[in-house]
């Protein structure tokens, strides 16, 4: 039998540490929750996601893959869904305990030997609901989770009117879906792009997004990229959240991360929410700096290495 763990609970709740199978499609390399046999896990602990249609996916996936008598811990901040988690358990038609700890609620639920016909039809539902999909309205696949899943992103939008046709090669850093990786690789100058995004959600949703010989794709953190300085530009909406909480050095490493990237003479376009300070760090990172305007609360910059 298998010991799951989803994501990555803050050490009060006591996460289970080696000989447990991480499922988190946010940590590279993990093993997909969808992928694990139903019924061959004997716990499961799930740091719960804060949106509704992604948690229920997770909760109903740990609850079909854990075995008669299996053990279900979870748990998420109050404001972030944690207040939800007990009566979306037992929308499942299971028997759900519940405590208070750490500004957390947490949720636990033993698996019965026989789930009922209403319980299993629930689980379905939850998963298919959260599942990748085709996005009528985008005319491209996504998933509850990813970031901007159902919409394009405004900043995405500002940056992919003023690009200029690019050429040579180049990365799309943080490339959710691959919205604007299909703006890049509009132009035919362009000898090959690399998609990177931390989610693999979103590298699976760009890989039919994005079907262009050209294009790559890479489910890695942005920030553990090698640095080999051979590439002619890179785009980035860089994150500027971490785990829920605004964090500024998410951006700023990107631009780092794109200087190390990039070859002499080489280009980052950017697109920011206007009040991140970011310039200080681009003005050390590279050689010149172009503003390209502002909009819906958004700046624009390209970047001369």
């Amino acid at each position: 039998m298998t010991a799951l763990l989803h994501g990555r609970p803050p050490a009060v709740f006591d996460p289970p540490g080696s000989g447990v199978v991480q499922t988190s499609p946010l940590i590279p390399g993990s093993t997909p929750l969808e992928d694990i046999t139903p019924g061959s896990a004997e716990a499961a602990m799930v740091y719960a996601p804060p949106g509704v249609l992604e948690r229920r996916h997770t909760l109903a996936l740990a609850l079909r893959a854990l075995g008669p008598g299996g053990r279900l811990t979870t748990m998420a901040p109050k404001d972030k869904g944690g207040s939800r988690l007990k009566k979306e358990l037992q929308a499942f038609g299971v028997e759900v305990s519940e405590d208070a700890k750490a500004h957390h609620r947490r949720c636990v639920v033993i698996r019965p030997d026989t789930l009922s016909p209403e319980t299993e039809t629930a689980i379905d539902a939850a998963i298919a609901a959260g599942a990748l999909r085709l996005v009528e309205h985008l005319g491209a696949w996504s998933q509850p989770g990813v970031f901007a899943w159902d919409r394009i992103d405004p900043g995405t939008a500002l940056l992919a009117e003023v690009l200029p046709p690019l050429k040579g090669r180049g990365v799309d850093l943080g490339c959710g879906y691959g919205a604007l990786s299909t703006v890049v690789l509009r132009s035919p100058a362009v000898a090959d792009l690399t998609l990177v995004d931390l989610d693999r959600r979103a590298v699976e949703a760009a890989r039919r997004n994005v079907e262009d010989p050209r294009a790559a794709f890479d489910w890695a953190d942005v920030r553990t990229l090698a640095e080999t300085g051979d590439l002619d530009f890179a785009v980035t909406n860089p994150p500027f959240h971490d785990g829920g909480a605004e964090d500024r050095r998410l951006g700023q490493t990107f631009i780092r991360k794109a200087a190390g990237l990039l070859r002499r003479g080489g280009a980052l376009w950017l697109v920011a929410n206007r009040h991140l300070p970011y310039e200080a760090e681009l003005t050390a990172a590279f050689s010149r700096v172009v503003p390209h305007g502002e909009g819906a609360g958004y700046k624009l910059y390209e970047a001369v290495k």
